[in-house]
């Protein structure tokens, strides 16, 4: 008998909301930085990223709304690791950038070394399913720590960087159509860059006009966006839409 997945069917679902996560996890910790002390707030989202991902590896099959908060609890988290090290550290973003970059081609070389595969549609075992979860970690991370480079210091401002990721980020869509790209390159490439264009529009939603944003407030855009993913997993938890029809 074939071990069942933990991940989801790559779905329009998937990328909403993954978007969304990516969107909802900056402005979660911008939120939290600012109305906590910011070690208590990056110790709250460390526990919450454990907990998350012990649940996450308790159960034996993919279960909606326990994979989606264990990456939640990585875009939140995610975020407070690139801010601490620009912030807390001084470390520049582009080197943080340049960081998490080696950081995930490590992750990938390992991982294709070990399972002589990269595709998320073969996360059946227990060692696999711990280099899938250190990629996510690693690209949500590079994707924060890339999205406030261009945002900062090339001076594009956050509408501007969204603009741009959004155009970035339906060229592997375009390649694999188009030109054959490898499917599983031109899904990991897009999930990297979900998180610059996630975080991007969120900012511009949520930071105050002086700080290049419309001002809407980080807690009121957490909110809507939390919302919003609710909403979607509970969709899919009644119509499971995004498992195969096998695993049902």
């Amino acid at each position: 008998m074939r071990a069942l997945k933990k991940v989801p069917e790559i779905t329009v679902f998937f990328w909403i909301i993954k978007l969304l996560t990516t969107a909802m996890g900056e402005v979660t910790s911008d939120y939290l930085a600012h109305q906590l002390d910011p070690i208590i707030a990056v110790a709250i989202g460390g526990i919450g990223l454990v907990a998350a991902l012990v649940l996450q590896f308790w159960v034996r099959r993919y279960i909606p709304w326990v994979y989606w908060l264990a990456v939640v609890m990585v875009a939140v988290f995610g975020t407070m690791a690139a801010d601490v090290l620009h912030v807390g550290f001084g470390v520049p973003y582009i080197a943080s950038t340049a960081l998490f970059l080696i950081a995930l081609a490590i992750i990938f070389a390992v991982w294709y070394k070990s399972e002589k595969t990269l595709s998320i549609h073969s996360i059946y075992t227990r060692r696999r399913e711990l280099f899938y979860w250190a990629t996510v970690i690693a690209t949500f991370a590079l994707g924060t720590a890339a999205g406030d480079l261009t945002a900062t210091n090339t001076s594009l401002g956050y509408l501007s960087s969204g603009i741009l990721f959004a155009i970035l980020i339906a060229l592997p869509a375009l390649a694999y159509w188009l030109l054959g790209l490898n499917e599983i390159l031109a899904f990991w490439l897009a999930y990297i860059l979900t998180r610059p264009l996630g975080a991007s529009f969120a900012d511009w939603l949520g930071k105050a006009p002086d700080q290049g944003g419309i001002g809407i407030g980080t807690g009121v855009v957490s909110l809507v966006l939390t919302a919003l993913i609710v909403i979607l997993v509970g969709y899919l938890t009644v119509t499971h839409k995004d498992v195969e029809p096998e695993t049902r």
